[in-house]
């Protein structure tokens, strides 16, 4: 993950009047968590009203996502313990969120909206798992624009509060329940393509070692 795009450039003036205080990165992390599932809660109400509440929770909940690495990055306050909880918070206020999308969606469209909903959440748990804990691939951030801006697959999430107050929830849903498992099965292909041809070179290698 990168540490320096956008949304790492518009928290960092607040951050360094943070790291003033005695805030800790894991006091960001844990805002983070409890603002994520707010959002989800808001969501699953259903209803313009709350659906519009809560991708603006959702929003605010980015940005304590970025402000967290980077008050521990400004202070020198980095520790694994605090990356993995960064990680599993991410994950799970992501998958909360397609969750109550689910439901609040589903009080629109019908049972069906819950069901795609699960689908990207699992999705998204499948992607965690093989990028952080199996370290299938690295993901890492791009320079659009001559190089001018860094940009993370998930910073497309701030899209998501705009589609809600769009009232395209539905078929934001839809999108996520195709792309999240698409892309935890293509993670799943290249690790299991890399393995064999590691065990390919193995074998051959042990051919030919005297």
């Amino acid at each position: 993950m990168s540490h320096n795009t956008v949304i790492h450039l518009i928290v960092r003036p607040v951050v360094r009047v943070a790291a003033r205080t005695r805030l800790k990165p894991n006091h960001i992390t844990t805002a983070r968590l409890i603002t994520g599932l707010a959002a989800a809660a808001a969501f699953a109400e259903g209803g313009y009203a709350w659906m519009a509440a809560g991708g603006a929770i959702f929003l605010f909940s980015i940005l304590l996502d970025r402000a967290d690495g980077e008050l521990a990055r400004q202070t020198r306050q980095m520790s694994l313990a605090g990356h993995r909880y960064d990680l599993t918070a991410d994950c799970i206020c992501s998958m909360a969120t397609f969750l109550g999308l689910g439901l609040g969606v589903s009080q629109v469209v019908g049972q069906t909206a819950i069901w795609v909903g699960a689908l990207a959440a699992v999705g998204i748990g499948a992607l965690f798992f093989e990028l952080n804990v199996l370290k299938a691939a690295s993901v890492g951030g791009h320079t659009p624009f001559g190089g001018k801006v860094t940009v993370d697959e998930d910073d497309a999430m701030v899209l998501l509060p705009v589609f809600v107050w769009l009232g395209l929830a539905w078929p934001m849903l839809l999108v996520g329940a195709v792309v999240t498992p698409l892309a935890a099965a293509t993670v799943a292909v290249l690790c299991l393509r890399q393995r064999s041809a590691r065990l390919r070179t193995g074998d051959v290698r042990s051919q030919i070692t005297p």
